[in-house]
């Protein structure tokens, strides 16, 4: 392999940007060449997004420097004005106010994602999301006002739109958080209403895991309305698609997500859901030099499944990205990403969480066993790693 002292520029903080860093850096050592690998994050910590839902958000967070600088991996916190693909440049401003910018020779994107918030009267006002730690520390502040009102229908009713995953882990574990601030007692009274446009819980997860999940959230006393929709939020509370009134306070938005729009300034045709389309090495199509990883790109993990804006498919990713992009530098041949491993884990409160395998979504553990899986890989696994060196890039490597 040649030696090279250029430049890889990796814009996200999150899972796929650290791993993509880890990644290359591994290959720089396994190399010899001398890449100079810079990660752009807006702070110095990664938020554990798929914990949010929990209480304590102010706690679910590592700092990057532990995990990046034995990985010789040079963290700038700044915010992304601009990036211009053809000049290989990035301008950025830091905490300060002052503005930057750096050339790169290859350029991994991985800036995640945000809310898909529906063009709903009123919602984008008076509706609260827990997809960033700032958005999460503000709905934890909420729910502590709300405690400290008199009980009146407002205060004791939470609406929470979108039946999927975030919604469901939110609405089983809502209760207890209620609790937190209000006491069992007003956690008790508290009704829950979960809202879905479609015809079934977790429309994306498959009949396989429905009846459990339907079971922990009546356990939970959450009260499902399929086939629904909201028309309008105001400060009273939603108006619903049958044109009900529901007196709320608490309206918690879990209607998906869409990539960052970051994505648009490369210029390059996006999906649906705003993700950039890449090649099986995670290379933008259109661009050289570029890569994208995690929730910004449009990938396969297989033949025939698209990869999820998740952190257990944003990981690999990144590996994979950060090791092609370090790889294209030395010029030696490239490793397709592929991750036909797939499973879903759904937290159910205190009915425990429900595991399945394959995308068919078969069902392997329920409710004690599953919850002390999903504690697991909450707060072990998805965790970057710490420590020297070699302990850091000891799992950075991909399958050859």
């Amino acid at each position: 392999m040649t030696v090279s002292t250029s430049r890889i520029l990796i814009v996200g903080g999150g899972f796929a940007g650290v791993w993509a860093a880890l990644a290359a850096a591994r290959q720089r050592d396994e190399s010899g060449s001398s890449l100079d690998i810079v990660l752009i994050s807006k702070d110095d910590q990664l938020t554990i997004r798929p914990r949010l839902y929990q209480k304590n958000p102010a706690g679910l967070r590592t700092p990057l420097r532990a995990t990046l600088e034995p990985a010789g991996v040079t963290l700038i916190c700044a915010t992304i004005d601009a990036i211009d693909a053809q000049e290989r440049r990035v301008t950025f401003t830091k905490p300060g106010g002052e503005n930057d910018a750096m050339m790169f020779d290859r350029l991994v994107l991985a800036t995640g994602s945000e809310t898909a918030m529906p063009p709903i009267e009123g919602l984008a006002e008076h509706g609260w999301t827990v997809n960033s730690h700032d958005d999460a520390l503000a709905f934890d502040a909420h729910l502590k006002r709300i405690a400290a009102l008199p009980a009146d229908a407002g205060t004791q009713s939470y609406v929470i739109i979108g039946a999927g995953m975030t919604g469901i882990e939110m609405a089983t574990e809502l209760r207890g958080r209620i609790a937190e601030y209000g006491g069992a007692h007003r956690a008790a009274a508290a009704k829950i209403l979960l809202i879905e446009r479609g015809g079934e819980i977790g429309p994306d997860l498959g009949p396989g895991p429905r009846p459990v999940i339907a079971e922990a959230l009546a356990d939970a006393d959450v009260e499902v309305r399929l086939n629904t929709h909201l028309t309008q939020v105001d400060a009273t509370g939603v108006t619903l698609s049958t044109g009900t009134h529901i007196e709320a306070k608490t309206v918690i938005v879990a209607t998906g997500l869409r990539a960052s729009a970051l994505c648009a300034a490369l210029g390059q045709p996006l999906d649906a859901l705003g993700r950039l389309e890449v090649d099986e090495m995670l290379r933008v199509k259109g661009l050289n030099g570029v890569f994208a990883a995690g929730d910004v790109a449009r990938a396969y993990a297989d033949d025939e499944h698209l990869a999820l804006m998740s952190c257990q498919h944003a990981m690999p990713m990144g590996k994979c990205a950060g090791h092609n992009a370090a790889r294209d530098l030395c010029g030696v041949d490239m490793q397709p990403y592929r991750q036909p491993t797939y499973a879903t884990c759904i937290d159910l409160g205190e009915s425990g969480a429900v595991y399945t395998t394959g995308w068919e979504r078969t069902i392997e553990k329920t409710g004690a066993e599953a919850k002390a899986l999903k504690t697991q890989i909450n707060e072990q696994w998805i965790y970057p790693p710490t420590g020297s060196r070699k302990d850091v890039l000891a799992n950075a490597g991909i399958a050859l």
